[in-house]
């Protein structure tokens, strides 16, 4: 340890920048002439005499006359027990800050705008570990290596996990098909460098700029309609327009939706060849508020937007209007919605198409 970095330490402790000083140079010096002393550690003479009282006073240095003042270390024992007795009570206030800080509750706010990248995916990676239905993320490489171990549990736990992973227009660090397997359901690659988004369960959203972007803030958002905002954003900017590098989807049913959306577009092209089609609704009773398992057949579906030409699927772009099916349970026809549905009998979560039958297969 050098000279400077000993007398800032000391500082540290407790001395004034012209105590540390001169008690650094006379440790060198061994004992010296005040006026010596002052030459040596860079103390306005006049100063001298009062920096040496002081320091005498707390048990560093001794000074004793000859022809004139002359000052030496004390004995070091008092030194080091105070310096001693200072980092055991430093230890010990860093022992009780750490006991008494807690994270603060964001359960508790709608929105909360943090400053750190690192506090929202702390969250996310908390809320990807306690997800129990649908994940959506929108991840570089590198914030997708860091959420690997936790995205390996939902999948692990039959969460349907949405991906896209952006790069730069190379692509050169996007990782191969291996690294997506067991980590998420479908993974889209991005070659444009995009936001950090994590969608959980329609309730809760993480978004933060790209790390190049000049503004750092993130935004954490524990509401439903507030999350529909960032879910819209997610499908119709960042996963409608990526191509897929990864999938455990199967060209046969079952086929689990998570966004009604993506179901009735998928529907209305079966309805179109005549195929009969049965789904299974997991969702809320927008009457009563209770959660609710229904199936039947899809006998119609209803979109206000743009639909496409016959056979061809709708941009979900063009379906940002209203959107349902109906479903005829065998006890009647009920009316399903999605997201944040109100006039609908159901609002679905996740919509399972279990059964195709096409017209030549009856």
């Amino acid at each position: 340890m050098d000279d400077e970095h000993l007398a800032a330490v000391l500082e540290e402790a407790g001395l004034s920048p012209y105590q540390a000083a001169v008690y650094v140079a006379l440790l060198e010096l061994g004992s010296a002439q005040a006026t010596d002393l002052a030459r040596a550690a860079e103390v306005p003479e006049p100063r001298i005499y009062d920096v040496l009282r002081d320091l005498e006073s707390a048990g560093y240095v001794e000074t004793y006359q000859q022809e004139t003042l002359v000052a030496r270390a004390h004995e070091i024992d008092t030194v080091l027990a105070d310096l001693r007795d200072r980092s055991s009570r430093f230890r010990e206030a860093a022992g009780e800050i750490e006991d008494r800080w807690q994270r603060p509750p964001l359960e508790d706010h709608e929105v909360s705008v943090v400053t750190r990248l690192e506090t929202v995916m702390g969250r996310a990676e908390q809320l990807i570990d306690g997800a129990e239905q649908g994940i959506q993320l929108c991840a570089t490489p590198g914030q997708f290596w860091t959420l690997a171990e936790p995205l390996a549990g939902a999948t692990e736990r039959d969460v349907d996990v949405e991906l896209v992973v952006a790069t730069d227009e190379s692509g050169a660090d996007l990782p191969d098909a291996d690294a997506f397997a067991g980590r998420c359901t479908e993974a889209r690659h991005r070659e444009l460098p995009s936001p950090f988004v994590v969608l959980v369960d329609r309730t809760w959203a993480c978004f933060a700029p790209h790390p190049s972007s000049a503004t750092t803030y993130g935004v954490i958002v524990n509401d439903r309609f507030h999350t529909f905002v960032f879910h819209w954003f997610f499908l119709t900017c960042l996963w409608e327009v990526c191509d897929a590098v990864y999938s455990e989807r199967v060209d046969e049913p079952p086929h689990t939706y998570l966004d009604i959306r993506e179901c009735v577009r998928d529907v209305a092209l079966m309805l179109d060849g005549d195929a009969t089609v049965r789904a299974v609704v997991r969702g809320i009773d927008t009457e009563t508020g209770d959660h609710v398992e229904v199936s039947g057949q899809v006998v119609d579906i209803s979109a206000v937007g743009s639909p496409a030409d016959a056979g061809d699927q709708t941009p979900l772009s063009q379906l940002a209007g209203p959107v349902n099916l109906t479903l005829d349970t065998g006890d009647g026809e009920l009316v399903v919605g999605g997201w944040g549905a109100v006039t609908e009998a159901i609002e679905a979560t996740s919509i399972t198409v279990d059964r195709v039958e096409r017209p030549a297969e009856r």
